[in-house]
């Protein structure tokens, strides 16, 4: 577009000022704001209009016949965060002006949709954020409107969903976060799968986040099928809790994949068969496992743990050692990296972030809204996720000796 001079809109501006005592007399509602952004945008569109014609609003062209010229202004209500306000909007008469700054069906501001989805991801509803709108704008904006203008954000989900992602992550963490959703007029528990990466950088990334029925391996072989179409080939380690066929699920897709098990949910779930009288003990004499130097001193010590307490609490002791495969992993690597993989509280830590955000809503009507929801977070959250871990490059030095084949030097 060819320059244009814009001018402040037709009223005394300094005169203005002058009335304006505090805050809401600027940003209000019937504030100054309000009546500076009508005034420019309805600039804009005169200069939009010049532009498309090729002419200033009154020059006519020497060959009227076959151009196009001004034909009159059509009205149209406008609503912002600083207000409602009317555009006179111009027209052209072969209707072939299609304005910009405005788009022809938009009865919102952009600034006015940013504040609405913000208020969205922080777990608002519908009706909260009319409220809220209300009482700070002066705004009546319907629930109907504010699901429109969060709708818009679901082609930026799917397209982040769908993004490709990177042919080798070193290390990914995977678990489930469970939310109530209507469904069919019922309320039904819905799982939120979660997949974070850390990246050759050390960078943390949420690679995706799928919505589905009660958590399964079924749905997580289809999790892993789906990281694989999105450009993911190899995975060097995979932590998880100790959920049942969920190891076999990614291997199946990951075939070269170590499975690293949640060494502190496999604690959290020992301590729950053990009295509080012999607590202090058992712990004592368990710590000694899984803090061995390698696994055959680990495994000597949880024999010793199943001669002291193996009678009093053997269901404890059969889970240690029915999941040795998966939780003595992390006795095969040196500090930098056991320290990363012997537990998945750096993806619980964004799942407690995700409950900050969406715990004001108990039941989410729809699965999008969810969806939505939970994309939105995401974005907030990961804004901070700007430095690698620490030490990484140590880290990534010890990854690359170890997995030397599988990782491009």
């Amino acid at each position: 577009m060819r320059d244009i001079d814009l001018e402040v809109p037709d009223i005394d501006l300094k005169a203005e000022i002058k009335k304006c005592k505090t805050m809401e007399d600027v940003v209000g509602k019937d504030g100054l704001m309000q009546k500076l952004l009508g005034g420019v945008i309805q600039q804009l569109l005169e200069a939009e209009m010049e532009e498309h014609l090729g002419r200033p609003k009154y020059e006519r062209g020497d060959d009227e016949g076959g151009k196009n010229y001004r034909n009159g202004y059509s009205q149209k209500s406008m609503k912002s965060s600083f207000g409602d306000f009317e555009l006179d909007v111009p027209r052209d008469r072969k209707a072939e002006f299609e304005p910009k700054v405005v788009k022809k069906y938009e009865t919102v501001c952009n600034e006015l949709d940013k504040k609405i989805i913000a208020l969205y991801a922080r777990g608002m509803s519908d009706r909260d954020i009319q409220a809220e709108m209300q009482e700070l704008y002066g705004i009546d904006v319907s629930p109907s409107m504010i699901s429109k203008i969060t709708d818009k954000v679901m082609e930026s989900a799917a397209a982040w969903q769908n993004r490709p992602l990177d042919s080798v992550y070193p290390i990914v963490y995977m678990d489930a976060v469970h939310f109530k959703v209507r469904d069919d007029h019922k309320i039904v528990s819905k799982a939120a799968y979660i997949c974070m990466a850390l990246d050759m950088e050390g960078h943390k990334d949420i690679l995706g986040i799928w919505v589905g029925e009660q958590e399964g391996a079924k749905f997580w072989l289809s999790v892993c099928n789906d990281l694989k179409n999105r450009g993911v080939q190899d995975i060097l380690i995979a932590c998880m809790d100790g959920l049942k066929g969920l190891p076999d699920a990614i291997r199946s897709v990951f075939p070269n994949v170590s499975i690293q098990s949640c060494i502190i949910h496999q604690i959290r779930n020992s301590i729950k068969y053990v009295a509080s009288k012999d607590m202090r003990e058992f712990m004592q004499d368990l710590k000694a496992v899984y803090q061995a130097t390698n696994e055959d001193v680990a495994a000597s010590e949880l024999d010793s743990l199943d001669k002291k307490w193996g009678k009093k609490y053997e269901i404890v002791i059969n889970s240690w050692r029915n999941n040795w495969e998966n939780l003595s992993t992390y006795f095969a690597y040196p500090p930098e990296i056991r320290r990363i993989i012997y537990t998945t509280n750096a993806l619980e830590g964004f799942n407690r972030q995700l409950r900050k955000f969406t715990k004001t809503r108990t039941v989410f009507p729809t699965d999008d809204s969810l969806r939505k929801s939970l994309f939105l977070a995401t974005e907030v959250v990961m804004k901070k996720w700007t430095s690698p871990v620490q030490n990484w490059s140590m880290t990534l030095a010890q990854l690359s000796i170890m997995f030397e084949e599988r990782i491009d030097a």
